[in-house]
């Protein structure tokens, strides 16, 4: 297990990476500029930091169960520092922790048909978006979150993640 910073790509954010299990590739600097991208887009201009853990199948299982109450692995989980807390104006400290899991994320890049980097940094952004305050529990939130995702990834030169999908039985 080691402590990888991802490339500066934004001085207001410090992204730090650690792989607690799984075989990941390098997505340090993959991983910085996803965060700095929500970062910049969704956050409010302050300084802040988030730590972001590597893990595979297995361990995301097991926090899954522990705080959400759901069996088997999950593709991103988020913990806010403070669950009090949405990073408004002024912000400056840590905003949280993002899981990503290893297998989970290839897995679901080969049925989208996506690159699993571009899929990477979607669960990034995603990620972000909850530490933000961002939720999607109902269809208006789910479609105020989603159009966020879209924008920020376009940013990144990846495509909406959503094409193709079914909402409310209509294909977008």
């Amino acid at each position: 297990m080691g402590v990888a910073p991802a490339a500066n790509h934004d001085a207001a954010l410090e992204t730090d990476i650690v792989t607690d299990s799984g075989d990941w590739p390098d997505v340090a600097d993959l991983i910085g500029r996803a965060a700095a991208a929500a970062w910049t887009a969704a956050g409010d201009g302050g300084r802040a930091e988030v730590a972001v853990a590597l893990m595979d199948d297995a361990a995301i299982g097991r926090l899954n169960a522990e705080f959400r109450g759901r069996k088997g692995p999950t593709n991103v989980l988020s913990f806010p520092a403070d669950d009090d807390l949405v990073a408004g104006p002024g912000h400056d400290g840590m905003l949280g922790d993002i899981a990503l899991a290893l297998e989970t994320a290839r897995r679901e890049a080969g049925l989208e048909e996506k690159t699993f980097e571009d899929h990477l940094c979607h669960l990034v952004v995603h990620g972000m978006l909850h530490l933000l305050g961002h939720d999607h529990q109902t269809p208006g939130e789910a479609e105020l979150m989603e159009d966020m995702e879209r924008r920020i990834l376009s940013s990144l030169g990846i495509a909406d993640p959503y094409a193709g999908q079914q909402l409310d039985g209509q294909e977008q």
